[in-house]
């Protein structure tokens, strides 16, 4: 059978047609090849949202917007197609939310719990989060009153700071300067008087190692002078000191008993203490004898006789 020119044009004018629609669909979203769910989402304002917007589940794609309907009330029904392979709990949310600042909206699926699934036709719950900017507004406003205050003080200590103080506080900063580079400087003199007596903090240290290490060998000799101690100081508590301080008591009380005796004139101690006649026959005969030493001094033939041929009556 040949085909004339006018069914030939006919024919690819149809086929120009079909792929014209296909590829239109095709660039608006629509998956002309494959059966996907329905689901809708009623909304009180769908202000960004537009038909062939995204249908996301935390950040992946899904499915579509594929149609945004008014309704009598005032409220608009959104048709979400999804795509088959997907099953959404029958308690999910679908918020309209912003995407970007410019203000474009996508359908955001916070899947529910439920072990039951939407079914296809099925009406989800809807929610509608504010825009990026509205939320960003109230901060704004908190930035431009922060922003304002600042600049205030800002102005304040413009005005409150004089040239004379700018120049004192320039000058506490060369003094902080000056300060600084002394500290330096006496760093530099600290390091090197440490390192000219290193040698010498290294002997002390060996010598207070050596020190420490004879404690350590000779603890057990140590250990046992302190044990001696101990002992001996032991002994000294159990000494019978009482009975010595009673037989010092003692020995107090009887030289007291005998001051006593003395002062009332008993005993020889008593009487030549006390009896005055007895100190005065005693001077007596002591400057008596002191006499007769004296004359037998001068005189001593009156004394002591000596004769060569025997003694001489007189």
């Amino acid at each position: 059978m040949k085909l004339n020119n006018e069914t030939k044009v006919g024919i690819l004018t149809a086929v120009a047609i079909a792929v014209l629609i296909l590829g239109y669909s095709f660039l608006k979203g629509n998956d002309v090849f494959s059966r996907e769910q329905d689901f809708y989402a009623t909304y009180d304002n769908v202000e960004g949202l537009a038909v062939s917007n995204p249908v996301m589940v935390n950040g992946f794609q899904i499915g579509r917007v594929s149609a945004l309907q008014l309704i009598a009330n005032g409220h608009i029904v959104a048709q979400l197609k999804i795509k088959p392979e997907y099953k959404i709990p029958d308690n999910t949310i679908a918020h309209l939310e912003s995407t970007s600042l410019l203000g474009s909206k996508a359908i955001v699926f916070q899947l529910g719990t439920s072990n039951r699934y939407a079914e296809n036709g099925d009406t989800l719950n809807a929610n509608v989060q504010k825009d990026l900017l509205q939320q960003v507004k109230p901060v704004q406003q908190k930035a431009e009153a922060m922003i304002g205050r600042l600049d205030s003080i800002l102005t304040s200590l413009n005005h409150t700071i004089s040239p004379d103080f700018q120049k004192n506080f320039n000058a506490s900063f060369a003094s902080i300067a000056n300060i600084l580079k002394t500290l330096e400087s006496t760093t530099h003199s600290v390091d090197g008087m440490v390192g000219a007596q290193a040698n010498r903090l290294n002997a002390i240290f060996a010598n207070l190692e050596s020190i420490s290490g004879n404690l350590k060998n000779n603890n057990q000799h140590i250990t046992s002078i302190m044990s001696n101690l101990d002992q001996v100081t032991d002994k000294f508590a159990k000494a019978d000191f009482e009975r010595t301080l009673r037989n010092a008591d003692q020995a107090v009380a009887d030289m007291q008993s005998a001051i006593n005796k003395v002062n009332r004139g008993e005993g020889s101690l008593g009487k030549l203490l006390n009896d005055d006649q007895l100190y005065n026959n005693l001077s007596n005969a002591s400057e008596n004898l002191d006499k007769l030493m004296i004359d037998l001094k001068a005189h001593p033939a009156r004394y002591v006789h000596f004769s060569v041929f025997g003694k001489k009556n007189d």
